[in-house]
C-alpha cells in the first residue's frame, strides 16, 4: 500500500498523547534464544510478534523446541544447550537477528541443518560470522554462492575453546557467538578484531547473566561458561520504534510519551532519544545506535545548523543500502544532502511533497513518515513493509495526528 502522510505542522491543538509500541526486537530475539537454551521452561512476556520475530519463533519451534505463544506471551521449554534434533530445515526470511543467532546455535549443535532465506537476506552480510564459526569446528555447504543463504551446517557439539571474530560489519556476530558459545558446555573465549559499537553486546551480556550465565571479559576477548536457567521475563517496549515519535516531538514540538518505556533501558536507542532532546544539528557519530539514522536524517532537514552522520558505513549493508536510501528520498523532497562513505551531511531546507521508495527496509517507510508530517504532499510507498518490526505503525501514526489535531474539551 502506498500511504498519504498528513501536514500537521502548525495543525495542533492537543500538544500532549500517548502511544503504545510492541516489546523490543533485540530483547525479543535474544530472550528466544536464550529460553531455548536454557533448561526449564520460560516465560517471556510483552514478546514483539513482528514478522521477524514470529519467523524466529517459526525457526525454533522447527527446531524441536516446543513452546506456546499467547497474545503477547510466549512459554518456551528450553534444551538445556542441546537440540533435540540432529537434523532439519529452518527459513530464516528477512530477519537478520534471527539469521545470525541461529546460524551459531546450528554451528555449536551436533548435527546437519539446512537453512535458507529470503532473496534480501541473501545480499546481507555473515561472512564474518562464518568464518568464527568454521574456524571453532562447523562446516558449511553453501548452495547458490559463497558465505551466503542457502547452506547447509554440520555441525559440531566440541568448538574450538577460543574463537575469533571481526565485529567491523556487526556486533550481532559477537552476540550471536556469546549466547550460543552455552552449548559446549566448557569455558569458550571469544576473541573481537575491528571496532563497531557495542551496546546491543552490552544487552546481550545483561540478558545472559539475568539467565544465570556470568562473560567475563578481558580486553577484547569474552569467556562464556555455564548454563542458562530458566525464568520468568518481561521485555521492554521497543526504544527504536519509540524514537519515531520522540522525532515527532522536535519536528512538531508535542509531547508524546510511549506507554511502559523506562528512563534507564538496556537499548541503545535510549542514547538517541536523549541526544534528540537538544541537538540541533552538528557531526554525530551514529554507530552506537545506527538504526536511527534514517529517523535523524528525517528531522535533520528542519534543525538549525547542517547534520554530518558519520561512522555508519555498516548500514549500507542492512535490508538496504541504507546511506543511499536517505540521500535519493531526501533529494527527491528538495533537501541538499551530500553522500559520504561513512553517513551523509544534511542541510536544513522546508521538504516538498514527493514520494518515498521504500527499498524493502521497513525504517526507510516510518522515518519519512515522520518527516511528511511538517511537508505537504510525502508519499510513502509500499508503507506494509513497516510490517517486519510495527506492524501496526501506520495505524497508530493516524490515531496520534488525530489526538494531535483534535481539541481537547
Amino acid at each position: 500500500m502506498d500511504y498519504q502522510v498528513k501536514n500537521i505542522y502548525k495543525k495542533i491543538k492537543n500538544k500532549k498523547a500517548r502511544v503504545s509500541v510492541p516489546g523490543s526486537k533485540s530483547i525479543t530475539a535474544r530472550a528466544l534464544l536464550i529460553a531455548t537454551l536454557a533448561s526449564g521452561i520460560s516465560k517471556l512476556e510483552n514478546v514483539q510478534f513482528s514478522d521477524d520475530c514470529s519467523t524466529f519463533l517459526q525457526c525454533v519451534k522447527d527446531l524441536g523446541i516446543d513452546l506456546i505463544a499467547d497474545g503477547t506471551t510466549v512459554k518456551i521449554e528450553g534444551c538445556g544447550g542441546k537440540l533435540p534434533v540432529n537434523s532439519g530445515k529452518i527459513y530464516v526470511g528477512s530477519a537478520g537477528t534471527a539469521a545470525r543467532f541461529l546460524t551459531a546455535l546450528l554451528a555449536f549443535s551436533d548435527g546437519e541443518f539446512y537453512v535458507d532465506s529470503s532473496p534480501q537476506m541473501k545480499k546481507r552480510p555473515i561472512s564474518p560470522l562464518i568464518s568464527a564459526l568454521s574456524a571453532a569446528g562447523a562446516k558449511f555447504i553453501f548452495h547458490e554462492n559463497d558465505n551466503s543463504f542457502p547452506f547447509t551446517i554440520k555441525g559440531t557439539a566440541t568448538p574450538a575453546d577460543e574463537i575469533c571474530v571481526d565485529v567491523t560489519k556487526s556486533s550481532q556476530y559477537l552476540s550471536a557467538l556469546l549466547i550460543a558459545a552455552v552449548c559446549a558446555g566448557k569455558p569458550v573465549h571469544i576473541k573481537t578484531i575491528g571496532n563497531h559499537g557495542m551496546d546491543y553486546v552490552n544487552m546481550t551480556l545483561d540478558m545472559m547473566w539475568s539467565f544465570g550465565v556470568d562473560v567475563t571479559k578481558n580486553g577484547g576477548t569474552y569467556t562464556v561458561n555455564g548454563a542458562f536457567k530458566a525464568k520468568t521475563y518481561e521485555i521492554e517496549p521497543d526504544l527504536s520504534a519509540a524514537s519515531y515519535f520522540h522525532a515527532i516531538n522536535k519536528i512538531l514540538g508535542t509531547e508524546i510519551t510511549v506507554n511502559g518505556a523506562m528512563p534507564r533501558s538496556m537499548q541503545g536507542d535510549g542514547k538517541f532519544i536523549e541526544i534528540l532532546k537538544t541537538f540541533d544539528g552538528g557531526k554525530i557519530d551514529m554507530s552506537a545506535f545506527s538504526d536511527q539514522a534514517l529517523t535523524l536524517a528525517a528531522v535533520a532537514p528542519y534543525l538549525k545548523k547542517p547534520t554530518e552522520i558519520v561512522n555508519v558505513a555498516h548500514i549500507r549493508g542492512q535490508e538496504c543500502d541504507r546511506i543511499n536510501a536517505i540521500v535519493q528520498n531526501l533529494t527527491a523532497l528538495g533537501v541538499k544532502v551530500e553522500e559520504r562513505a561513512d553517513g551523509v551531511k544534511i542541510y536544513p531546507s522546508q521538504p516538498h511533497g514527493g514520494v518515498v521508495e521504500t527499498f524493502g527496509d521497513h525504517r526507510v517507510a516510518m522515518a519519512f513518515a515522520v518527516l511528511g508530517l511538517r511537508a505537504d504532499g510525502v508519499i510513502i510507498k509500499n508503507a506494509e513493509v513497516c510490517s517486519k518490526t510495527f506492524k501496526d505503525y501506520f495505524t497508530v501514526l493516524d490515531g496520534l495526528v488525530k489526538t494531535l489535531t483534535t481539541c481537547v474539551k
